[in-house]
């Protein structure tokens, strides 16, 4: 087997979710085991932090269009504010773009993503999120849900998601908020809330939340980067602030992690409107789910196997 198979081997004893290596302490493991995410502060630093948020601001000037991008708007304020950053809630899959996707070849990130994934890593989601100011409608909230929902690879426990405040995160502005311990339980069924003004597009949602589960906002400083399971139940809240609140991510997995078979599963509705979404973008009639993640996917370190 490869250097890559022995290494994504869960640990034989108390830990799953975290591999052997002289990194975590034993307590930031088990944290993590427990818990479903792990939070390192000032771990980004402020001039990378300065670099992505300049390019952000080219993207939504149209000065730079970086191909495979999906720009996310709120349309109604363009008549207001133009081409610019107000408008702009998303900016995803920037694989394509030098300068943000060196978020996910930053050393700093990749040590702690080998973590989890082993030393074999492929970027396979990425994502500039910039929460606009939203006290009324609640358009801008993501509701509580699964990132595995999106995701048609396995093993789930060697994925991990990044995500790093680009400025204060709080309750005010729409912080990350978690269930911690629900990493441990099943994908669940997922679909849009039935509420009026909470439905963008694949903003999907748990379709039944258990209240009793108690919920954490993560409240992070700039440069502070999360890691979470793609299993742990986590949404943002609506920013009620009149800023806004940027933050960068990138899912990770092992390139040992294969690809699934999405049919007749819960996942399958996403397939189809994914599917859809990239025949209407690209004019192509016809590509599967794994085609389009292949599309996205770029190892960052090591070598790439299955992905």
């Amino acid at each position: 087997p490869t250097s890559a198979q022995v290494s994504v081997v869960p640990h034989s004893g108390r830990f799953r979710y975290t591999l052997d290596n002289n990194l975590l302490t034993t307590e930031q493991r088990q944290f993590y085991e427990d818990n479903g995410y792990l939070l390192i502060k000032k771990l980004v630093s402020d001039e990378d932090i300065e670099r992505f948020r300049k390019e952000f601001t080219r993207i939504c000037k149209r000065e730079v269009k970086p191909p495979g991008v999906m720009i996310m708007k709120n349309e109604s304020l363009r008549s207001q504010f133009g081409q610019s950053e107000k408008v702009v809630n998303k900016v995803q899959d920037f694989q394509e773009d030098e300068e943000l996707f060196r978020y996910c070849t930053l050393p700093e990130v990749l040590k702690y993503v080998e973590c989890f994934t082993g030393p074999n890593i492929m970027a396979m989601h990425t994502m500039l999120i910039n929460k606009l100011p939203d006290s009324d409608k609640q358009t801008f909230l993501h509701p509580m849900h699964q990132d595995l929902h999106y995701f048609p690879f396995r093993p789930a426990s060697r994925i991990v998601c990044a995500w790093t405040a680009m400025e204060r995160a709080h309750e005010d502005n729409g912080c990350l908020v978690v269930q911690p311990g629900t990493h441990k339980t099943t994908l669940k069924p997922h679909g849009y809330p039935e509420l009026e003004g909470k439905t963008n597009k694949l903003f999907h949602g748990l379709l039944e939340e258990d209240d009793k589960i108690p919920k954490v906002h993560l409240v992070m400083e700039k440069g502070d980067t999360v890691f979470f399971h793609p299993l742990l139940i986590h949404g943002s809240g609506i920013n009620r602030t009149s800023g806004f609140r940027k933050s960068i991510s990138c899912h990770f997995a092992s390139s040992d992690c294969h690809y699934i078979d999405v049919k007749n599963t819960t996942q399958e509705h996403l397939e189809k409107e994914l599917e859809e979404m990239v025949r209407k973008k690209y004019n192509s009639i016809s590509m599967e789910l794994k085609d389009i993640w292949n599309f996205r996917a770029r190892l960052v370190q090591g070598e790439r196997i299955n992905l």
